[in-house]
């Protein structure tokens, strides 16, 4: 009888957020060291994740304790374009203004969600 040669491998399915949703909520803690390190150490974390994002390190470090943040703002705009997530400005805003370590969290998590899918099926044969 004759072997057969497998000479591709199946491939796993990758599964992703939806592709227009944050994957995570704006007080998700799934790592405790970032959302400590944002807790006490909020200006490094700020300039890390603005790095990781591929703008200028010391960009969080213009952000001044004004009515609105601009560069978290500009953070969150530019992440919701980046990975197309539908949100609006206000909520931005919102989140800006009022959580600003939650929403770097966020941001955070959502770039590490987006550019290391988690979650990978294997296919077995029956």
């Amino acid at each position: 009888m004759a072997t057969k040669m497998v000479i591709q491998q199946p491939k796993p399915l990758v599964v992703a957020p939806g592709a227009d949703q944050w994957s995570s909520s704006i007080c998700e803690c799934d790592n405790v060291n970032d959302c400590c390190f944002a807790l006490w150490c909020f200006p490094c974390f700020a300039c890390i994740t603005a790095r990781d994002h591929g703008e200028c390190m010391c960009l969080p470090l213009l952000e001044s304790f004004g009515l609105i943040p601009p560069i978290t703002m500009a953070m969150r705009v530019s992440t919701r374009r980046t990975y197309g997530i539908e949100d609006s400005i206000c909520n931005d805003c919102v989140y800006a203004c009022c959580c600003g370590p939650c929403s770097w969290c966020q941001i955070r998590r959502e770039m590490k969600a987006r550019n290391h899918p988690v979650t990978l099926f294997h296919n077995r044969p029956k």
